[in-house]
């Protein structure tokens, strides 16, 4: 079992980043709050949660140990995938989810992608004791500035790898930059998780 990997960053996407340490090189998925705080970094080191089915093998990667405990909290509750719980910690931060399960807000976890009412009503219900217990705390936001360009290019890509229709994300992401053309790109991210 991998615990972590350190490495350089060979490539980093909004939503993965490939690691590379001793000639291999590591294709991990990631959320926009651990993307948050490694996109200024040349090397770092990620906490590994490893996906195993027959048809692949996938790694998940977190800047923290809370970030991955809340992970594997939402994948042990029944209808959450590994891509939803993604899903889930790219539109809320750890303590942002946490508030919400703890003041069993289901509005909130209802806007993220692929949350219904039931799935949301079964976080929190599976969840609320489990986080109470835990207090899982979230790190500080960093982030560094790009061009309005990049960062809707970068976006753009990264709602389509979540499973958005180009012409719809962009469409999303212009109108947020038209109103802020100073976010960054998980803010623009996150912004338009709720607004497709």
């Amino acid at each position: 079992m991998i615990e972590y990997i350190k490495g350089q960053v060979e490539t980093l996407t909004p939503t993965n980043v490939i690691l590379e340490n001793q000639g291999l090189a590591y294709f991990i998925n990631i959320s926009l709050n651990t993307y948050s705080d490694i996109q200024v970094l040349t090397s770092c080191k990620l906490y590994i949660y490893e996906a195993i089915r027959e048809d692949a093998y996938i790694l998940y990667g977190f800047s923290t140990l809370s970030e991955r405990a809340t992970f594997q909290q939402l994948i042990g509750v029944s209808g959450v995938g590994a891509n939803t719980a993604r899903m889930i910690l790219s539109s809320l931060a750890v303590s942002e989810l946490e508030s919400c399960i703890l003041s069993e807000n289901i509005g909130i976890l209802k806007g993220v992608k692929g949350i219904g009412l039931k799935t949301a009503q079964r976080i929190i219900v599976d969840l609320k004791d489990k986080i109470g217990k835990s207090g899982v705390h979230s790190d500080a936001f960093s982030a560094k500035g790009a061009s309005n360009s990049l960062v809707r290019e970068e976006a753009v890509a990264a709602l389509q790898m979540l499973g958005f229709v180009q012409s719809v994300s962009l469409k999303a992401v212009n109108k947020l930059l038209l109103d802020l053309p100073d976010m960054k790109v998980e803010q623009v991210i996150k912004a338009a998780l709720k607004l497709l």
